[in-house]
């Protein structure tokens, strides 16, 4: 009988910028309650831009 491989859960280096940035965008309580596939494209989208833009600026 094959043995399965334990799960490794991912770490997001960047989760918590993007946390941050959805809690100013006042997103924080949906995505807490549903999940981020509850976000509209165009939420998601703004968040990615942001996080986009802040990396840039610390580089």
């Amino acid at each position: 009988m094959k043995q399965s491989k334990p799960k490794v859960k991912r770490i997001d280096p960047l989760e918590p910028l993007k946390m941050e940035i959805a809690a100013e965008l006042g997103l924080i309580d949906q995505i807490q309650s549903a999940g981020w596939h509850s976000l509209s494209a165009k939420d998601a989208g703004r968040i990615g831009g942001l996080m986009t833009q802040r990396r840039r600026k610390n580089v």
